[in-house]
């Protein structure tokens, strides 16, 4: 199973949708986790981007840098979507912090992001 995703030659990624601004180094020094969150995409549609905009936001927000974002387009590498058992897209999957947790959407409803990723309890303000 593949760990990283790399763009096609014919298609340029900005630095910032694969990562979250701070290498995985400062994160073994500090003691929050680094998040590893992987969006499954077909295409870079609508819908797609408006979900890495989406999820970028809320990681920045409330992960403070400390979160890494893999983008897998399906249509590019069908393979990697039976490792995840992805059956639509767009779909978010936590990969860390355990345990592994799947949000499927344009991930426009923050606050039901923010529960699904254990970033705020079901039905509280929280951060």
């Amino acid at each position: 199973m593949a760990t990283t995703t790399r763009p096609s030659p014919q298609r340029k990624r900005s630095p910032d949708a694969n990562s979250g601004g701070k290498s995985g180094k400062s994160a073994e020094r500090g003691k929050t986790p680094l998040w590893e969150l992987r969006l499954y995409v077909a295409g870079m549609t609508s819908t797609s981007i408006r979900a890495l905009d989406n999820l970028k936001s809320l990681c920045e927000k409330h992960l403070q840098g400390m979160y890494k974002i893999h983008v897998i387009d399906l249509l590019e590498r069908p393979t990697l979507a039976s490792g995840d058992q992805i059956i639509a897209v767009p779909t978010l999957v936590r990969r860390l912090p355990t345990p592994v947790k799947k949000i499927i959407g344009d991930l426009s409803n923050a606050d039901q992001v923010l529960v699904g990723l254990d970033l705020r309890p079901a039905g509280g303000k929280g951060r």
